[in-house]
């Protein structure tokens, strides 16, 4: 059986995985996803954001490939006549405590080479962009935007299939076995030889992992993200992003405001414990997902860590006033009356077994083979540099063997 490269899991870095390859001329390469469409799962359960890195550390790949990615995730759309809108976001203080913490910010985005950086130091300053928001100082960062995720990733297959890879849907990988020259991969479209083979997991990232024999250096814990949406009545309260300063002492951004592509405001998400890892509804269940979590002690270390944030993740859940009094900090204006539900996300959280969460993105590789064990966001963001890099890696590793 001839061998060629294999891609596992066609979300977008899977995708802009297999796009990269072929870009590089490496000949018959095959992507596999195990649902029957592409793009099902993170990729385009998200709030749709062009992520443009002030957040991440200097030289950390969120932040290298946040910022390469963005610049070429806006090209790629201009190309393909995707939706977009480079429109800008703005962080907000709204206290004295969060203006210092906008210091980190600024040098981070400085160091992360971003562009346009502006400081809002008075309310007013703020109210020139969004007249609705609330704050005591604010940074506008203009190369954010927002775009169409489900539009790129229908893209990407195309490009791949012109390029002349193959794309199987409905093809879950079910066993990993290394032979003489390779991998050979049980799927459910029928058995595959990859001469390399590089997965992008997602949600189910540690699993493949274990199943090419290799130990993963994380456990994905999945998080749900709940989302609200302004009703039509209020959506003149925002006019594009607005974002609160994160707070170090928590490991999530907490909910803010985008501005979506094809109209509406979403507000969210918050971050809860999901009971199945493709688990978007709140009642959503899988056995094996559920006790996986519970049996991992890294979650119990990470719930006992963040008690109270955790505690209030889940009343916040549970009560719509409490999550509108979340978003008032940042727009006062909205009422509960404004908010609606809306649709959900889940996070594909890697997790030490010390309960700390892996801050960045994380590769582990092996004969053959590499994963992509950690890639939450800006992993939409950045899938095209992803990509990039990952196809550096694959072609060095097939031009030596």
């Amino acid at each position: 059986m001839e061998r060629g490269t294999c891609v596992v899991g066609g979300g977008l870095v899977g995708l802009a995985t297999a796009w990269r390859l072929l870009q590089r001329g490496v000949g018959d390469v095959t992507l596999l996803e195990k649902d029957a469409r592409v793009a099902c799962q993170q990729s385009t359960h998200n709030s749709g954001v062009l992520h443009a890195g002030l957040f991440y550390k200097p030289g950390s790949d969120k932040a290298v490939l946040s910022v390469r990615g963005l610049r070429q995730m806006v090209e790629f759309c201009r190309e393909h006549d995707i939706p977009h809108d480079v429109c800008g976001k703005v962080v907000v203080a709204t206290n004295e405590q969060e203006r210092a913490r906008l210091d980190v910010l600024w040098e981070r985005g400085t160091a992360n080479g971003l562009t346009g950086l502006r400081r809002l130091d008075t309310s007013q300053a703020i109210r020139e962009i969004e007249p609705h928001a609330a704050g005591v100082a604010a940074i506008h960062v203009p190369e954010e935007g927002i775009v169409d995720y489900r539009a790129v990733a229908d893209a990407l297959a195309r490009e791949v299939t012109r390029l002349g890879g193959r794309i199987l849907v409905d093809a879950r990988v079910t066993g990993m076995r290394r032979e003489a020259g390779g991998w050979r991969l049980e799927t459910a479209a029928g058995d595959l030889a990859a001469s390399f083979v590089v997965t992008c997991g997602g949600l189910h990232s540690d699993r493949l992992v274990r199943l090419s024999g290799l130990r993963p250096t994380a456990w994905i814990v999945p998080f749900r993200g709940e989302y609200f949406h302004l009703r039509p009545e209020a959506v003149h309260l925002v006019r594009n992003l607005v974002y609160p300063v994160p707070d170090p002492a928590f490991p999530f951004l907490g909910v803010h405001f985008t501005r979506m592509i094809h109209g509406g405001v979403e507000a969210g998400p918050n971050a809860v414990l999901a009971w199945a890892r493709e688990g978007y509804a709140r009642r959503s269940v899988n056995p094996r997902d559920a006790a996986g979590s519970l049996i991992f002690p890294g979650l119990w270390r990470f719930l006992a860590r963040h008690p109270g944030m955790c505690a209030y993740e889940l009343w916040r859940s549970w009560s719509s006033r409490e999550f509108c009094r979340s978003l008032q900090k940042l727009v006062p204006a909205v009422q509960p009356a404004d908010i609606m539900p809306g649709g959900a996300g889940v996070r594909a959280q890697a997790m030490r077994p010390d309960g700390r969460l892996v801050e960045d993105f994380e590769f582990v590789r092996g004969d053959g083979v590499l994963h992509v064990v950690n890639a939450p966001s800006p992993a939409a963001t950045a899938s095209l540099a992803i990509g990039e890099r990952i196809a550096t890696v694959v072609t060095a590793a097939l031009s030596d063997s």
